[in-house]
């Protein structure tokens, strides 16, 4: 069912900003309410939305609505996550890297160049847990792991639908799967240049300061490899179902409440649950304890995600509703590329970047032959305001928060929301304006 984003006010948007100023600040404010208890938390704001629409649309709406978002937005968004994190999880990088600089952007680079063939996800996964290894005697890491994520988990993404949802998703609306790599482009390789030149200067700085601890807590001599490789197999089919689910579409469909589940949308995700199960039962023993693997990181997101996903569904309703929508005054600033470029992707930063790419790719006629023609520059912005400033936040895009769960597991001192949020701004923000200037006019 769709909402009915035109008869929406502002009230509706509260439970998400509840929710949003929940995450940025209990787990400053509250640390230990905040980590027992934030699944409580989110399914309080949850349930703050989800009384009043049933009283004020009636319960079969709601639960049309619950359907759709679960069945067709969420359960696909954590299958996807969690057969990436799975396998990921049973890949141990060995050897007995050292954090420096030079290594520190080496795997970045790595990763950035992974991102668009594997995904975001899938490069962040693998890469994540060798890097902070890596790191993890030195004093102060926790930017290692910023840029980490403004690098591989959002802007490497930006050059094929594999590499980031909101590029799959136009990818599934007809747009070319090598569009994106030919009009983002000279953008991408000059955030990812900028970036690593950025951070390279800084943990240079920062190593030459404090180097590292005398104690190497992961000694080992027996050189850099790959242990549990068989696990690139069960990767490299969560991959190619993605990728499936773009190509074949055999016009087979199932109706559950008013949602249709195409055949194709239906084998991705069962073909996910066995990509799982078969990294479980492939993963030689004793692989996934060095890498440290625990479900946790994987249960947050999902608890986290799942109140995010519910509590957004009227925002992104009242955006698609366009000027008929709350959101008109917005709409009506969409007169240029620079336009497009910063309200997708200021939108992208603090709602999912996925449903948001979409609904401005439909607010921009969402004729997919039109827009990769005379809308070339309004379909690049869209593209490249939704990937890159999916980093700005860390609920921007998927891995972002699970890479900063994986990290704060392994006890690295990351920054709250706020203090991430200083970090992009500082960081990220000026390189932006400077794609804007040369690029999104």
């Amino acid at each position: 069912m769709t909402l009915p984003g035109a008869a929406l006010g502002l009230a509706w948007a509260l439970p998400f900003a509840g929710l949003l100023l929940s995450i940025a600040v209990m787990p400053l404010a509250a640390p230990a309410v905040w980590h027992h208890h934030a699944g409580k938390i989110a399914a309080a704001w949850t349930l703050l939305l989800g009384l009043p629409f049933a009283l004020n649309f009636g319960a079969a709406a709601t639960g049309g609505v619950l359907v759709h978002t679960l069945v067709a937005e969420y359960l696909p968004f954590t299958l996807l996550l969690g057969a990436l994190y799975t396998t990921a999880g049973g890949i141990y990088i060995r050897g007995n890297l050292h954090g420096r600089p030079a290594l520190n952007a080496g795997l970045m680079a790595l990763g950035a160049a992974l991102a668009s063939v594997m995904g975001t996800t899938g490069a962040s996964m693998l890469l994540i847990r060798p890097l902070i290894r890596a790191n993890d005697n030195r004093r102060h890491n926790a930017h290692v792991v910023v840029f980490f994520i403004f690098i591989v988990g959002n802007v490497g993404g930006a050059l094929t639908p594999l590499g980031d949802p909101p590029l799959f998703l136009g990818f599934l609306q007809g747009v070319d799967f090598f569009w994106t790599a030919r009009h983002l482009l000279p953008e991408t390789l000059f955030l990812l240049g900028a970036l690593l030149a950025v951070f390279w200067a800084l943990d240079t700085w920062l190593y030459r300061r404090e180097g590292v601890t005398p104690l190497d807590p992961t000694p080992d001599t027996s050189g850099i490899g790959l242990e549990g490789a068989i696990n690139l197999l069960p990767l490299a089919a969560a991959i190619a179902l993605v990728l499936m689910s773009g190509t074949w579409r055999p016009g087979i469909e199932f109706d559950l409440w008013g949602t249709p589940l195409p055949l194709q949308a239906l084998v991705r995700d069962g073909g996910l649950l066995g990509v799982a199960a078969a990294s479980l039962w492939l993963t030689p023993a004793g692989v996934r304890a060095k890498n440290q693997f625990s479900w946790v990181p994987m249960q947050e997101v999902a608890k986290l995600f799942i109140a995010i996903f519910l509590t957004m569904a009227p925002v992104i309703a009242m955006l698609q509703a366009g000027p008929a929508g709350v959101f008109a005054p917005l709409v009506a600033r969409l007169d240029s590329p620079a336009a497009y470029f910063w309200l997708t992707g200021g939108l992208s930063s603090v709602l999912d970047n996925a449903p948001t790419y979409l609904a401005f790719f439909h607010l921009a006629g969402g004729d997919a032959q039109r827009l990769m023609g005379e809308g070339a520059p309004v379909l690049a912005a869209i593209s490249g305001g939704a990937v890159f400033m999916g980093a700005m936040t860390y609920i921007g895009n998927a891995p972002n928060f699970m890479v900063k769960a994986i990290a704060e597991e392994r006890g690295v001192r990351m920054p709250g929301f706020g203090g991430y949020l200083l970090w992009s701004g500082a960081v990220l923000l000026p390189l932006l304006f400077l794609v804007s200037w040369r690029w999104m006019q």
